[in-house]
This record gives structure tokens, sequence and C-alpha cells, in this order.
């Protein structure tokens, strides 16, 4: 049975556009002229792709990893300030649409764009890339399929159906997909082909997202070269990735002549390098290898460290094989193992700041995974350092001192973990720490509201619900303080806005 990243590639062909899949065009198709993104308002492009975005958080190959989520952001940020600085991003755009990244377990090396400003990255990608270069080359291609409106272009091209049918056509494939037999059975039907025909990508979108990605990622201070040591990757994988099911949206290879475009520019570029560091690529990269892998067969070969000994083998290529083997040896419960190679991985990036920042963060995931919390607090938040932690660091030490007595650093990391969801109301990975937290502290009422929040940030509008009220009933039944009117105030208003967006959800059906 298929999960829904694995099934992306439906959507991808169907409803977005992937930086290695081409679908073909049908000939006569006329393509709606470049910069036209009337097919559909902003507002209905939205909600379709909420409507897609909340079956892939339900999913359970949706992965929230605090280290490869800061990863991913870190990328991101300089994008999206580029293309607004380039005039690619509009304001109005900025405001209205998600800009929200998914990680997918998908071994297959891809990315998408949604409806909406929903992006998708599955882990295979992150596992093959060389530096951040290339990564960063993905996001803005798929980034600029956003801000140039091809999905709203494709979607109108005939207009015979509203974004709610089409909507309720792909999650129809969703559900059909679990049956290989039933989901070709569904898209072979005359509404599902016409649809496919209508959404897929034209050519000259491709190539408008190769060209404005390319001027996107470049004035970012990223190296364009990560644009075609990318396309290369990407179209050795094509054929891998293929697996033969769904003959209808099979994966077309990147032309060579979109990559010999992508040389040309490189060749007139003028934009400044921002240079990469390897090592700590090659560690985030075995780092999405490893949790891309599902079974003891895959995670035993992650552990050989034989490459090390090789006498090409450079500092990169060994912080990544003892950074995968320590990971691979945790998910085998060999901790004893993991530590040796962790010892190696620690020697090799000694005195390397992002590398031996990785390196600490798996010593602190080894001592958790054993419960021994209290070894991971030093590592993390040791005292005498007031400093604001990075959010990894944070979700890790909170999680930490779930288990532990309380101390002045508890207190410190609750207020921070406060002030990252007020930062960033949609991180639920903070939001659900925060309820834990305040659970222990005997804050019952904002931590309940706490778990209510987590679910609106994962767009689970009915868990939301149960949640909020919840925390009204236990507001009715126990004596309030000043702050919990507040609280319950703040909680009220939640329950309405949950239960509007059902109301809403409903009557797209």
């Amino acid at each position: 049975m298929k999960n829904k990243f694995q099934r992306t590639k439906l959507l991808i062909g169907l409803l977005s556009a992937s930086l290695c899949f081409q679908p073909a065009w049908p000939q006569s198709a006329a393509l709606p002229s470049l910069g036209d993104g009337d097919g559909i308002s902003l507002a209905a492009e939205r909600k379709l792709g909420d409507r897609i975005a909340r079956e892939l958080y339900r999913d359970p190959d949706y992965l929230e990893d605090p280290v490869l989520d800061e990863y991913i952001q870190r990328l991101w940020a300089p994008l999206v300030k580029s293309a607004a600085a380039r005039g690619e991003l509009s304001p109005e755009l900025q405001e209205r649409f998600a800009w929200r990244i998914l990680l997918g377990r998908d071994r297959s090396v891809n990315a998408f764009a949604l409806p909406g400003g929903y992006l998708g990255v599955h882990l295979g990608l992150i596992a093959v890339v060389s530096t951040h270069d290339e990564l960063a080359s993905v996001l803005a291609h798929e980034l600029s399929h956003v801000t140039q409106r091809h999905i709203a272009r494709s979607m109108g091209e005939q207009g015979k159906m509203t974004p709610w049918v089409i909507g309720s056509l792909i999650l129809g494939m969703l559900a059909a997909s679990k049956s290989a037999q039933g989901a070709q059975a569904l898209i072979v039907g005359g509404q599902a082909a016409a649809i496919q025909s209508q959404l897929s990508y034209s050519r000259d979108m491709e190539r408008e997202a190769d060209r404005v990605g390319f001027g996107v990622m470049s004035e970012a201070g990223y190296d364009p070269q990560g644009f075609v040591g990318m396309f290369g990757k990407l179209q050795q994988a094509a054929g891998i990735n293929d697996n033969g099911a769904y003959p209808y949206l099979r994966s077309h290879p990147l032309t060579t002549e979109r990559i010999a475009d992508m040389q040309a520019r490189l060749q007139l570029s003028t934009a400044p390098v921002q240079k990469v560091v390897d090592v700590e690529q090659a560690m985030l990269s075995a780092r999405a290898r490893v949790l891309s892998q599902g079974n003891v067969d895959a995670w035993r070969a992650s552990t050989q460290t034989s490459q090390i000994n090789l006498p090409q083998a450079t500092a990169t290529t060994k912080a990544g094989a003892w950074y995968g083997a320590t990971l691979a040896h945790m998910q085998l419960k060999d901790f004893a193992a993991a530590d040796r190679s962790l010892q190696n991985l620690e020697r090799v990036v000694n005195g390397q700041n992002a590398p031996a920042r990785l390196a600490k963060l798996l010593r602190a995931e080894w001592a958790a995974a054993q419960n021994r919390w209290d070894a991971v607090v030093p590592l993390l938040a040791p005292q005498g350092q007031p400093s604001k932690l990075d959010r990894p660091e944070l979700i890790a030490t909170a999680q930490a001192l779930l288990h532990l007595p309380p101390t002045p650093t508890r207190t410190e990391v609750l207020r921070q973990l406060r002030e990252q969801v007020q930062a960033f109301p949609l991180d639920a990975q903070a939001w659900n720490t925060l309820a834990s937290m305040l659970a222990v502290q005997g804050l019952q009422l904002p931590s309940l509201r706490a778990e209510g929040e987590a679910q609106m940030a994962r767009m689970d509008w009915q868990g939301a619900i149960d949640r909020f009220r919840a925390a009204q009933d236990w507001a009715k039944t126990h004596a309030l303080q000043a702050s919990d009117h507040i609280e319950a105030s703040i909680v009220d208003t939640r329950l309405r806005q949950a239960q509007a967006l059902v109301r809403e959800m409903q009557t797209e059906r």
C-alpha cells in the first residue's frame, strides 16, 4: 500500500510541477500566454492547496524533524527574499499564499509545488545533493512555479471545471491509489484524463521556472552551478524513480536543452557566490538517507563505512559515512556501536562549527534514545549560557526536561518555547512540545489550548475543536486565575474559528 507522499507522482502529474519530471503537453492545447495568471483567483488556489495539504499532513510519511526542517528553512528564506526583491513575488501573493514546505520520507529524488504556495520535498532528494546550492536550485525552481502562477494558468487553460471539482478528483485519486488497479482505472476515466491534459505543465512553463529560478537563487547568494549539478542528478534519477506504476503519469527525462541553457546562463552570471560547507551537507544528506529507510536491511547497509578507508576518502566522505552509520545503529538499537561511530564523527568534525554542532545534536539524540535525559540538557543548554537556543536545541532540550525535576533551565526553555510559537504560530511541533511543558508545570488550560493550536497548524480542524472544547470544559469546572481568563477567551475565539473552517470544508464537498 502506497502512502500519500509516495503517491505525489499523481499530484505532480495532475496538479503541480516537478523539477525532475516534465509531463508531456498535448500539441493541440492552447498555451496560456506567459504572465497570464487569471485561471483562478488567489483565494481559490489557496483553498485548493489547503485541501490537498490537509491530506499530506495526515500521511504517516509526513516528517517533522527539527534538524532537517531548520536546514530547509535556512535555504528557503533567502530565496523568498530574493524573489520579492526581484519583483517575482508580489506583496499580495506573499501574504495570501501559505509558503509552507512539507518533508516526506519518500526515497525518490523529487520535490513538487502545489496550489497556494505549498511545497513538498522528498528525503530522497536531500540524500543525493552534494552541496547546499543544488538543493537551493530545486527550491528556487519550485518557488518560481508558484510565483509565476503556473498552476492557475494551467488550470484556467480550458476552465471547464471548478477548483473544488478538481480537488475532489485529486483527493479521490489519493484514496484510490491505495490500490494501483483502482488508481489506474480512475486515471483513465474521461474527467481525470481531461484534467491531466489541462494541468500538466508546458515546456515553456518549465523553461520559465528554470530561468526565473536561476535568477532568484543567484541573487540570493547561492552558486548557480548548483542548477547544472542538480539537473545531472535528476536526469540519472528519472529512470530510477519510475517503478512502472501509473504509466499515464510516467516521468520524462530532463532534456539536454535545459541543461545547456543553464550552462549558458552560468557563463553570463556575475552574481556573488556563497561558499558552502560540504562536510555539513554530507552529514545532512546522510541523515535524510537513513530517515528515509524503513527496514533493517537498509539500516544495516548504512552502517557499513568501508568507503572511509579508500585512499581518496576526504573529511567530507568520512563525516557523512560516520554520521549515517551512527544514526543507522541507533535505528537498530545498537547504542554501543552508535557510540563508537559517533566518537569517530566527533574526531573528524572537531573544530568545525556547523558540523560539530550537528555532531552534538546527534550525541543528544543518542542519549535521548536511551532515556538518558540528564545527559541531553548539559550538551545543548549548559548552565551559564542564557543565550537563545536554536530551534533543534530548543525542541530537544524541552523534551529532555519533561523527564527531569524542575530547574531554572525549565523555566527559561518554557519562556523560549512561548516566544517560538508567538513568532511562528504554525510551528506544530513547538506547540506540542509547549503543551507538554505546560502540563508538567500544572498549567492545564494553556496546555490544552497549545494542543489545539498544534492541530490548527496541521490543518486538523476537527482535532483542534476537540482540544479547544476540552479546554472550555476544564475552565468551567475549575477556579480560574487572572491569566486563565485571558487564556479562556483565546480558546473561545479559536474554537469558533476552527468550527468555521470545518463548516467551510463541508460546503466544498
